[in-house]
């Protein structure tokens, strides 16, 4: 079964009692059992069915089964925001004494919780950088639980060799886990390479339409069991209504996505043949150091770009303030192209001698490819490039 029909599909069947087509919104806090015993035998997991809501919901499990089958791994766990994901992986894997390497190109607040948060708690960080295998190796101790990445990463658009890393991690009995936001499950399915947790911010592409904020953890029972029962005293819940959103969502990701891309592509090209930018990093230009990679492991390039102007920040800043059609916002994965400034936004919470070796320098600019008609994307960056 091909990937767009599985989206469309996978996980949802019409309601059996009234045969309606899309999956009902079970918008409810708690379930009525039929009698002590049962109630008494699913507190005991003697029996399946549902308890309340911040333990499980049939809307929830809907979507948990389709991202499963989406990203090709045994069970998924839907949460509340890409961070309660994040921050419930890492917790429920890691103890006090414990080490994670981590690469230091992340999202703001995932670094921000690791470095600040975990370490509080016992648990070591080492940030390298994980496109290089021969700083994995180094970094690695005898208490490495995780090694931690994403690919590409947010913002620089650097790429992990994800078989690479995860036969690395294999032999030495750690838990490899990928954010795979940028790429969603139609471009990228890195548990096809060996990885063991994937992980989402689903308010982006899972989503589409930027009305929803959850997130969402797949890979093999055993583990996301591990993760569930750290979630559901944590309390970061998916409401019954934001997963339905997600799964409408999922039915139209696939040709989302290839719009996506279609318009990235023109978009970097366009950028890369300015004489006002400097550097394009989009991993489907050939002149992306790892383009071969990328044509290896991703089945597309996706929508998101960076990119820094000959001007540095106050040229940057001059065309954030002058675009019209692209929002300036951060978030990604819209059907609205958003642009915005890492350093002084989603990156800010980065100590700055950590932002720059990480890449992410004062002048770069992060642009979110939407899906309107790319001429009218590129004439407005031309105009606000003049």
């Amino acid at each position: 079964m091909g990937f767009s029909t599985k989206a469309v599909h996978a996980g949802q069947n019409p309601c059996p009692v009234t045969g309606a087509l899309s999956t009902p919104i079970y918008q409810t806090s708690t379930f009525v059992f039929e009698n002590v015993k049962q109630g008494a035998d699913r507190f005991a997991g003697k029996e399946d069915g549902y308890i309340y809501t911040r333990l499980g919901n049939p809307t929830q499990k809907a979507l948990e089964d389709k991202m499963a089958i989406l990203e090709g791994g045994e069970a998924a766990l839907a949460l509340s925001s890409g961070m309660a994901a994040v921050s419930a992986v890492i917790i429920a894997l890691t103890k006090n004494g414990d080490h994670i390497v981590a690469d230091k190109a992340l999202y703001g607040c995932t670094f921000s919780f690791m470095s600040e948060i975990m370490t509080k708690y016992g648990v070591e960080v080492t940030f390298i950088d994980t496109s290089e295998i021969s700083q994995i190796e180094k970094a690695i101790r005898d208490n490495t639980k995780i090694i931690y990445f994403e690919s590409p990463a947010n913002p620089t658009m650097k790429l992990v060799d994800m078989k690479q890393v995860a036969d690395l991690a294999r032999s030495r009995g750690i838990i490899t886990v990928i954010d795979n936001t940028f790429m969603s499950p139609y471009f990228q399915r890195p548990i096809e390479y060996g990885i063991d947790v994937v992980l989402h911010s689903a308010t982006k592409y899972i989503s589409g339409h930027g009305d929803v904020i959850a997130g969402i953890v797949i890979s093999k029972k055993d583990i996301i069991e591990i993760i569930r029962t750290i979630a559901k005293d944590l309390g970061g819940v998916i409401s019954p209504f934001n997963a339905w959103l997600l799964l409408r969502g999922l039915k139209t990701l696939a040709v989302r996505m290839d719009r996506h891309n279609e318009n990235a592509l023109t978009i970097a090209e366009f950028l890369a043949s300015h004489d006002k930018v400097k550097n394009v990093f989009y991993p489907g230009l050939p002149s992306h150091p790892q383009y071969g990679l990328a044509k290896k492991q991703m089945n597309g390039f996706g929508g998101m770009i960076s990119f820094e102007l000959k001007g540095g920040y106050e040229a940057g800043k001059k065309l954030m303030d002058r675009v019209k059609l692209c929002h300036l916002a951060v978030s990604l994965g819209d059907v609205d192209t958003l642009i915005q400034h890492p350093a002084s936004m989603t990156h800010a919470i980065v100590p700055v001698d950590e932002r720059l070796k990480a890449g992410i320098t004062d002048g770069l600019v992060r642009l979110s490819v939407g899906i309107e008609d790319v001429d009218d994307i590129v004439e407005d960056l031309e105009e606000a490039l003049r």
